[in-house]
């Protein structure tokens, strides 16, 4: 099954969910304040070991940043940290909550 997946899109949407400025990333990433708007922009590509930084920088998985179905990686990732440190009666809440928000319109 082929899945149309634009590298460029997903990166600006992940890089905006964290706040940062195109400019910002590159700079943090140590490379030339235009790095992330080429990429962007359809200009360029970053190398893997690039790639693999990006990931590092926003807090995720390489997997999750090919993943079309996970809006917010980063987040999940952090419900996900959260929720191991809860007691069976608070995932059992958490789980109830979670069902609630999915029915009241909440994507599945």
């Amino acid at each position: 099954m082929y899945i149309d997946f634009n590298f460029s899109k997903r990166l600006s949407e992940l890089r905006t969910q964290k706040g940062v400025s195109a400019r910002d990333m590159s700079l943090s990433l140590g490379q030339n304040p235009t790095y992330i708007h080429k990429i962007e922009n359809e200009i360029a590509l970053p190398s893997m070991m690039g790639f693999f930084y990006i990931c590092e920088y926003l807090n995720i998985e390489p997997a999750d940043f090919f993943s079309h179905n996970v809006t917010s990686p980063a987040k999940l990732k952090e419900l996900m940290e959260d929720a191991q440190h809860l007691n069976r009666e608070q995932l059992d809440h958490l789980h109830l909550i979670v069902k609630d928000l999915l029915k009241s319109g909440g994507k599945k």
